[in-house]
C-alpha cells in the first residue's frame, strides 16, 4: 500500500468534481443540490494552480487518485475552513480519509492557524466520527457566526490550534 499526496496541478481540469461526484454517488441529493459548487470550486482551483497547490492536494494510493481535500486560507492566521474533503467509494472505510485529513491539519498548521473549522450534514456519521476522531468539537448551532452558517450544513466543527 503506497499511499501519498499530490499537487492539484499534476492533474487534468474536471477530476475534482468528478471525485466528488462518485464519493457522494450513494445519495443522489448531494449532486442536485451541490453539483454547480463542485463545478465552480474544480474550475476556480485549475484557473488558479498556485492557489490550489498551496490549499489542497489530491490523495493517490499506488498511483490511483482516491480523494482530496481543500481549504480556504483568506482568514489565516485567525482561521482556515476546510471545504471539499472526500474519498471515493471504493477506498471509504478503511482510514485512508483521517490520513488524508490530517496530513491537511499538519500543512494548516504550519502556517501558525489558531483555528480549524470544517461542517458537514447529518447524514453523514462516518465524516463525524472522523473529525471527531482527529481532535474536532462540535460546535453550538446557536452560538455561530453568519459566514459558518453560510455553509449549508447541519454539522459545524472547530478546532483550536494555537492560542494567543
Amino acid at each position: 500500500m503506497d499511499i501519498g499526496f499530490k499537487k492539484i496541478s499534476d492533474f487534468s481540469r474536471g477530476i475534482l468534481c468528478k471525485m466528488l461526484s462518485d464519493a457522494y454517488s450513494f445519495d443522489r441529493k448531494y449532486e442536485d443540490a451541490y453539483k454547480e459548487k463542485w463545478q465552480e470550486n474544480d474550475a476556480f482551483f485549475f484557473d488558479n494552480l498556485q492557489i490550489a497547490d498551496k490549499c489542497g492536494f489530491i490523495t493517490i494510493l499506488n498511483d490511483e487518485a482516491i480523494g482530496f481535500i481543500n481549504w480556504d486560507p483568506r482568514n489565516m492566521p485567525e482561521y482556515v475552513i476546510i471545504g471539499d474533503n472526500c474519498i471515493i467509494p471504493k477506498y471509504k472505510g478503511k482510514g485512508y480519509g483521517k490520513l488524508q485529513l490530517q496530513e491537511a491539519i499538519q500543512r494548516i498548521t504550519k502556517n501558525n492557524v489558531k483555528k480549524i473549522f470544517v461542517s458537514t450534514n447529518i447524514d453523514l456519521i462516518p465524516a463525524q466520527r472522523m473529525y471527531e476522531s482527529v481532535g474536532f468539537v462540535r460546535l453550538d448551532v446557536s452560538a455561530l457566526e453568519p459566514w459558518q452558517l453560510s455553509q449549508n450544513a447541519d454539522i459545524y466543527y472547530g478546532m483550536d490550534i494555537h492560542a494567543e
